[in-house]
């Protein structure tokens, strides 16, 4: 029994590493730009890449306390199809398999945020907000997820024309950043 839990663990442990490198792969696809999350308009800059923007706030506010979980080895499959769909600009078909791993996991914060970001680049503001809000009160609401939730929502709040309430959302994101420890 005790080879049994131990295989268990290390089998859970790759998997999350397994986790942990696909997801890094999604936001490295994100940082790429181009069109598709390219946001054009009144008020916009027309080379300007919400999504890249979006993932740069969580790469801003990362911290050394960063909590990857545990996945099914079927979520990083089609985690892992989403980042190649991404990357071929194909992001209705990304969102498919992102729908795919909320099946098997669907209250997963960091899944629910890639989702919200496909839908960025997709134009679907409202939708795109509602998860990443619903990603924000799933999630660890410190750090770098947190601060894609909030960028999220700052982007929805723009395309909508409410400044007022983008300008609310800065104040949340500032809030997601981790204290430094304080030294004796």
């Amino acid at each position: 029994m005790g080879k049994t839990m131990e295989g268990n663990s290390m089998k859970s442990t790759r998997a999350g590493i397994r986790y942990a490198g696909v997801a890094a792969a999604l936001l490295l696809l994100g940082a790429c730009g181009g069109e598709g999350g390219t946001i054009s308009g009144k008020g916009s800059r027309p080379d300007r890449d919400a999504v890249k923007e979006i993932r740069d706030a969580g790469r801003s506010t990362a911290s050394s306390v960063e909590v990857a979980p545990l996945r099914d080895p079927a979520v990083d499959g089609f985690l892992k199809q989403a980042a190649d769909l991404e990357a071929g600009r194909k992001f209705a078909e990304a969102v498919t398999a992102i729908d795919r791993a909320l099946k098997l996991a669907p209250d997963a914060p960091e899944i629910l945020q890639l989702k919200a970001e496909l839908l960025i680049a997709l134009r679907k503001f409202p939708d795109a907000e509602a998860l990443a809000r619903k990603s924000f009160e799933l999630g660890p609401k410190l750090g770098s997820l947190c601060a894609r939730n909030w960028a999220t929502v700052i982007e929805s709040r723009r395309a909508a024309k409410d400044e007022a309430s983008a300008t609310s959302a800065k104040a949340q994101l500032a809030n997601c950043k981790v204290p430094p420890r304080q030294r004796l």
